[in-house]
């Protein structure tokens, strides 16, 4: 009994130092240490968490294919559902790190409750403006102005192709305010080029059941759908494999990527490529920032907004089938919405309100 006690307490000891880790790796390299935690889809989601995630290592001169400081000054842990996303809010508070990321706006119940609970460490959401904690510094995109540019420029790729009429497809993941966002702007973008289009969509409920978004991309394609724009996290990846299973087919369809440039994720053979653009939404520049603030001290609790200007939304002219001239069309429109003189709708609301989106979305405001 006395050796398994000894042993015991060993362990104890050794979990403790492991736990301790980050911040003395912190302290004697000078560098805060920090834990991304993500939804289910996790970090090879492509899209999202993958973006927060390359932040975070770029911060720390690694690749993502080459993190040698992963468990180290940093690591990223997977909630497999929703129920972990408290337990895993504290364990991570209670081990230490000078800096806990989380991404998307379901983590906001979650982040609200425990932030007060440790008014000491820092924290830090993306896609959240409202959980208000003076320990929470929190981002918020600009996503209706990337995605104007990547819904002109399908509708301009589809003129250019001759294409009376053209329809366009739109799936969402989970429904709420920021992917209503991504539609807004991407419909706007469609009808400044073809203001009658007819535009579809569809919200699978779900970052991570690529099926449902495939299922709805064959559907839609079979119709005669000409693009299907998917802000879905690794759902939308489903959209990505329909587009070019068609395209390899000699079908001309197309796929837009989000977050991410998801021109690699669409090829489907030599360098030619499903995914005609993508709406970049820069959140590695949010890992970047909130991790300089916590070094230099300058971290406070509060909303950050990025937008064009501030290089958090563009789009991916990495596919050399996007026509020049439909390039040089959209950089004209990027240069008028940071000058103000497009005006870009971001509710369902306002844009239904000024004739800009057609009735029966099923976007949501709220």
């Amino acid at each position: 009994m006395k050796k398994l006690t000894i042993l015991v307490l060993v362990l104890a000891m050794a979990t403790m130092l492991f736990a301790q880790g980050g911040k003395e790796a912190a302290a004697s390299d000078g560098r805060p240490t920090i834990r991304l935690l993500t939804d289910a889809t996790g970090i090879d989601d492509k899209s999202f968490n993958a973006a927060a995630w390359r932040g975070i290592v770029e911060y720390y001169g690694d690749t993502v294919e080459k993190p040698a400081n992963r468990g180290k000054l940093y690591d990223v842990v997977t909630a497999q559902t929703q129920d972990m996303y408290i337990p895993n809010l504290r364990q991570a508070s209670d081990e230490g790190y000078d800096l806990i990321m989380v991404t998307g706006f379901t983590w906001a119940d979650a982040l609200s409750e425990v932030a007060p609970q440790y008014p000491d460490q820092k924290y830090t959401i993306v896609d959240v403006d409202w959980v208000g904690q003076p320990n929470v510094m929190e981002f918020i995109y600009s996503e209706e102005q990337g995605s104007f540019l990547v819904g002109l420029a399908a509708a301009l790729q589809a003129k250019e192709d001759g294409i009376q009429n053209p329809r366009f497809g739109f799936i969402g993941g989970v429904p709420g305010a920021t992917i209503t966002k991504f539609e807004m702007g991407y419909v706007q973008g469609i009808r400044s080029v073809f203001p009658n289009a007819q535009i579809y969509d569809y919200y699978a409920n779900d970052w991570g059941k690529p099926e449902l978004a495939k299922a709805q991309a064959k559907n839609w394609y079979d119709m005669g759908v000409y693009c299907i724009f998917s802000a879905a996290g690794g759902t939308g990846n489903g959209t990505i494999a329909q587009a070019k299973e068609y395209r390899n087919q000699g079908k001309n369809v197309w796929a837009i990527g989000v977050d991410s440039d998801q021109y690699a994720d669409g090829i489907y053979t030599g360098t030619k490529s499903a995914v005609l653009t993508s709406m970049l939404k820069r959140v590695e520049n949010s890992s970047l920032m909130v991790l300089k603030a916590v070094a230099d001290g300058s971290f406070s609790g509060g909303v950050v907004q990025m937008g064009m200007a501030d290089d958090g939304v563009g789009y991916s002219t990495a596919n050399p089938e996007l026509s020049a001239n439909v390039i040089k069309l959209v950089d004209a429109a990027k240069a008028d919405i940071n000058s103000g003189k497009i005006k870009i709708f971001k509710t369902y609301r306002e844009a239904l309100a000024a004739g800009a989106a057609p009735a029966g979305l099923a976007a949501l405001d709220d």
